[in-house]
């Protein structure tokens, strides 16, 4: 009976080992400026299981004047997001809740910054996504696309 209690000890401890192997965290950064832009326009998150970004806001001007958040989502869901992001208002950063957003920080001023940490389980390998930021009028010139 200690042999087989052995056997599975050394079975569980291998299991948790081999799954703590192949998680891999990925660390990013971005940065939105003045100038209304990203300063990239692709990030990639191919083989991340959890991936830990960093928004920082380049510029000098509050929020209330330029403001940027980053949203992550299907490409598919970003009109429906900016349009959340709109009605959600500046009492909420323009930064909505919806269910289709897989990642967002709040809305930053000027010399601000933030590090959310996202789970990657839910995104699909060759999967069509992109980033944006939700202030009215920034997503047109503030966008890209997110590889994973």
């Amino acid at each position: 009976m200690k042999l087989v209690s052995k056997m599975i000890c050394s079975a569980v401890l291998f299991v948790g080992a081999a799954s703590a192997a192949s998680a891999k965290t990925c660390d990013l950064s971005i940065e939105g400026s003045d100038a209304m832009q990203f300063n990239k326009k692709e990030l990639d998150g191919t083989g991340c299981t959890e991936v830990k970004l960093t928004l920082k806001h380049s510029g000098k001007l509050p929020k209330a004047a330029m403001g940027h958040n980053w949203i992550l989502s299907a490409t598919a869901d970003k009109a429906k997001i900016v349009d959340a992001g709109t009605k959600a208002g500046p009492a909420n950063g323009y930064t909505p809740t919806a269910p289709a957003i897989i990642a967002r920080t709040k809305l930053l001023g000027g010399g601000e910054s933030e590090t959310i940490t996202f789970k990657t389980d839910k995104m699909k390998k060759g999967g069509d996504y992109v980033f944006f930021c939700t202030f009215p009028g920034h997503v047109s010139m503030m966008s890209g696309k997110f590889k994973f």
